[in-house]
């Protein structure tokens, strides 16, 4: 009983070699070769993409070269170089862009419309992007649902012209002499309430940031749409759902549309495109429910469902076999790979001349970057480019401590988390989704104005101290301290730097936190700041990714 005892208790590791050889029959066994990303598999795992599928969907892309090459009516590609993409110099479409718009607007696509008109079987069409972050997915289903919108215009002026013509031969065959009766001034347009296309976000400033989009390319298409949040009142909301004019398209997240269609169950009674945008959030526990209704009450008009993502975790890709087994994945190459054009750089907080103090290195670095964005204009600070870093990190009450400290330093940061008032996220995201190459004279007469003051001093007030006015200021340079708030969809095309201050707890935060650099083939630069107790091997294994050009899977 106790030898049981002493074998239960024994080491599995504690054979010698000799041991193992004479167990084995005297030979050696073979030393397994370490996996590639041993410790991102300890992480959040991702649903792999095979290599070979890769190389297929390179050389598909390929094909396309351009916006003309699509299917597109003309004022759609009109509205591509006057509005969507205007100021740029190559209007080159992206890899998600080549390998989804055609397949939305294609002739298969349209070969199992007319199949199921004659059949008389409906068929909806399923479909998920997936691209890097980055990569234009907006466009990407943006466009080809707008296309959509107005060729059903087309049908419907054609069928309700037909309509009045029966109707009129209809009224003459029972009184010939009966007057034409007044139209209705007061009736309501048979679009109010019940738009055609609904675009599904996650967060208010994603309404945002998509509704503008959406709106400048209604200046070429000619269509109605409207943008419904937490951060408008109920009369704004109603009034645009309501509008008399009626409504086309309609972006908003997914709890307060579930929430209104509750009361009002017609409102997605003509949806005949949905667009679930960043699925992987939108389908998860937190959204699922709400998601789900707007599903299932859209499905009886539903032509097109897409879903939009910019990774695939495990848990997404087994409740799509699950519940959308047909649905088509629309894959580019570097899904899952964070773009080497990003370069990802490590400061060792142990080390000198910071001894831990984590803090003290995040504001040293950004000190570092303002200060090389100073040395392209000496002398001149009014012409010297914004530099606008972004700082994640990983607990909501950080986002204030980090905030108030470089803000103690000379920095000008603000602090952005989930109590922040939606009014002002705007305001503040605003800043960091717009490309302002040269100083403006009234944002450079801010920075150089003295910081002090009671105003100033209010601003900086926390329960128990006052932040004094710092010495010296860092100018042309804008810093914003978030949460993964900041790190979903948000286009943050002007950020060229963004800082780790805490290393993410998953594949999936890194490729998003990452991803706000590096937008539509610009350069960008991360920096992680890797402290006592955070994970070195899980960073080396990124940076190693990330120069090799690999998939984090």
């Amino acid at each position: 009983m106790n030898q049981g005892s002493a074998d239960i208790r024994r080491e599995p590791y504690a054979r010698s070699e000799a041991e193992v050889r004479r167990s084995s029959g005297g030979r050696e066994r073979p030393k397994k070769a370490r996996e590639p990303f041993h410790a991102l598999k300890m992480q959040k795992a991702l649903s792999a993409v095979s290599y070979g599928q890769r190389a297929s969907i390179k050389a598909k892309i390929s094909e396309t070269e351009s916006f003309d090459d699509f299917p597109l009516l003309p004022m759609v590609k009109e509205s591509i170089a006057t509005q969507a993409l205007s100021g740029m110099v190559d209007l080159v479409p992206t890899p998600i862009q080549r390998l989804a718009i055609p397949i939305l607007l294609g002739n298969e696509t349209r070969a199992a419309r007319r199949r199921s008109a004659a059949s008389g079987k409906k068929e909806m069409e399923q479909f998920l992007l997936a691209a890097e972050t980055g990569s234009g997915k907006t466009l990407a289903y943006l466009l080809p649902v707008l296309d959509a919108i107005k060729r059903a215009e087309v049908i419907d002026v054609e069928l309700e012209a037909q309509k009045k013509i029966r109707e009129e031969e209809e009224r003459k065959k029972v009184n010939f002499h009966a007057l034409e009766p007044p139209p209705l001034s007061n009736a309501p347009h048979p679009t109010t309430g019940r738009p055609r296309a609904i675009i599904l976000v996650p967060t208010s400033e994603l309404v945002t940031q998509v509704g503008n989009l959406t709106k400048l390319l209604s200046h070429t298409v000619k269509f109605r749409s409207g943008l419904i949040s937490s951060a408008y009142s109920g009369k704004v909301i109603r009034n645009r759902l309501f509008a008399p004019t009626g409504i086309d398209v309609l972006i908003s997240t997914p709890h307060l549309l579930a929430s209104i269609s509750e009361s009002d169950p017609n409102i997605l009674s003509r949806v005949s495109h949905l667009v679930i945008d960043e699925a992987d959030s939108l389908l998860d526990r937190s959204f699922a429910p709400s998601t789900s209704t707007v599903i299932d009450k859209s499905t009886p008009s539903l032509q097109q469902l897409i879903l939009c993502s910019a990774t695939i975790p495990r848990s997404l890709d087994s409740y799509l076999r699950q519940r959308f087994p047909d649905m088509r994945r629309l894959v580019t190459p570097n899904l899952h790979a964070i773009p080497r054009r990003v370069q990802l750089g490590v400061v060792d907080v142990e080390k000198e001349p910071y001894r831990g103090n984590k803090i003290l290195a995040c504001a040293d670095t950004i000190w570092s970057i303002g200060k090389a964005a100073a040395e392209h204009a000496p002398g001149d600070t009014e012409r010297a480019d914004i530099k606008r870093v972004l700082v994640f990190v990983n607990e909501r009450e950080k986002t204030q401590e980090v905030a108030e400290y470089l803000t103690s330093k000379g920095i000008d940061a603000v602090a952005l988390n989930r109590d922040t008032p939606e009014q002002r996220q705007s305001e503040t995201l605003g800043g960091f989704t717009t490309i302002t190459p040269k100083t403006a004279p009234e944002t450079a007469k801010d920075a150089s104005a003295p910081r002090s003051g009671p105003n100033y001093i209010a601003f900086n007030r926390t329960a128990s101290t006052v932040t004094p006015p710092p010495r010296r200021h860092l100018p042309n340079t804008k810093v914003l301290v978030t949460t993964d708030l900041g790190s979903r969809g948000i286009d943050t095309l002007a950020v060229r730097h963004v800082i780790l201050y805490d290393v993410p707890h998953s594949t999936i935060d890194f490729i998003h936190r990452l991803g706000r650099t590096g937008r539509m083939g610009r350069r960008g630069r991360g920096i992680v700041l890797v402290g006592k107790n955070d994970r070195r091997d899980v960073v080396r294994e990124v940076k190693e990714g990330m120069f090799k050009g690999q998939a984090l899977i």
